[in-house]
C-alpha cells in the first residue's frame, strides 16, 4: 500500500480528517502536572488518550523536542509510542539537505523512529528531497504554500512567466510523485488559493496548518482543498486543541475541542 492509499484508508476507517499537532510547551503545561518526573510525557499520552478517538493523524513538531536535548529525543520515541499504529503518524521536521544528509535524515525518521511520514522544505531541489521518496509507504509533506505570514516573501513572488513561485514548487512535486508518496503542506490562512492548488494537484495528499490559532478559514478550506469521494487532507491543529485547559480537565477539554473540529470538517465535507 502507498502512502497515498494509506491516507484515503485511515481517513475513510476513522471517519475523521484531524491531525491533531503535539507542539509540547513547558511554561503551559497544567499546572497539575508540575510535579510529575517527566510532565511532557504524561502531558503527551493524556492528550493522546483523549483525542485519539477523533484523530487520523498526529503531527510532533520536532524543535518542541530537540529543545530538551537528548531527553527530548526520548520523549519524541515514546510518544510515538504512545500514538501507535493506527493513526498517521507525521514527524514535523522541515529537513532537507544535500543528498547523503537527507538519505540520513530519512533512514532516521523512517526506519528507526518509524514515522509514516516527514515534512521537508524543496529549497535546496530534488536531490535533497529524493532520499526521502524511495518508500512508497512513506510519505514525504513537503512545503508549498505555508500558513506564515512569511510565505509572502518568496512563495507568493511572481515569476517570469506569470506564476507564483508556489505554484511552480507544485508543478515540481507532481513530477516527483511517482510512487504516490509525495504530499503538500498548504496553510489554511490561504483559502482563496485552494481551488487552483487543488486543480493542479489533484492527486496529492494535503497537510493543512493554520486552523485554530492562527485563523484558518475551516469551511472554504475543505471546500476547495479536499477531494470528497477519496478524502485527500489532514487537517492539523495543535495549540487550539492541546492547550484548551491549562487546569486539571486539560485532557477532557483538548477530546472536546479534537471532537469539535472532527465534527466541523465532517460537516463541511457533507
Amino acid at each position: 500500500m502507498n502512502f497515498k492509499e494509506n491516507v484515503i484508508k485511515t481517513i475513510k476507517e476513522r471517519k475523521s480528517a484531524l491531525c491533531v499537532g503535539l507542539d509540547v510547551e513547558l511554561n503551559k503545561l497544567p499546572a497539575v502536572l508540575k510535579n510529575e518526573k517527566d510532565p511532557v510525557l504524561k502531558f503527551n499520552k493524556e492528550i493522546i488518550e483523549a483525542t485519539k478517538g477523533f484523530a487520523a493523524a498526529y503531527k510532533p513538531n520536532l524543535a518542541f523536542y530537540e529543545q530538551f536535548g537528548t531527553k527530548g529525543m526520548e520523549y519524541f520515541e515514546k510518544t510515538l509510542e504512545y500514538i501507535g499504529d493506527s493513526v498517521i503518524k507525521i514527524a514535523d521536521a522541515k529537513r532537507g539537505d544535500i543528498g547523503n544528509t537527507s538519505k540520513k535524515y530519512a533512514q532516521a525518521f523512517f526506519e528507526h523512529f518509524n514515522c509514516d511520514a516527514i515534512t521537508v522544505s524543496p529549497y535546496m531541489g530534488e536531490d535533497s528531497i529524493s532520499p526521502f521518496l524511495d518508500r512508497e509507504d512513506k510519505g514525504v509533506f513537503i512545503l508549498a504554500l505555508t500558513s506564515n505570514k512569511g510565505s509572502f516573501d518568496f512563495q507568493m513572488q511572481k515569476m517570469a512567466d506569470g506564476r507564483y513561485l508556489y505554484e511552480f514548487v507544485i508543478e515540481k512535486i507532481n513530477s516527483w510523485n511517482t510512487k504516490k508518496n509525495c504530499g503538500l503542506v498548504v496553510g489554511a490562512t490561504h483559502p482563496q488559493m485552494f481551488e487552483g492548488i487543488r486543480r493542479s494537484a489533484p492527486d496529492l495528499p494535503y497537510l493543512i496548518p493554520g486552523i485554530g490559532a492562527q485563523g484558518g478559514d475551516l469551511e472554504n478550506t475543505v471546500k476547495y482543498g479536499f477531494v470528497k469521494n477519496d478524502v485527500l487532507a489532514l487537517v492539523n491543529s495543535s495549540r487550539g486543541i492541546i492547550f484548551a485547559s491549562d487546569g486539571a480537565d486539560f485532557a477532557e477539554r483538548a477530546g472536546e475541542e479534537a471532537k469539535k473540529l472532527r465534527d466541523q470538517i465532517n460537516s463541511c465535507l457533507k
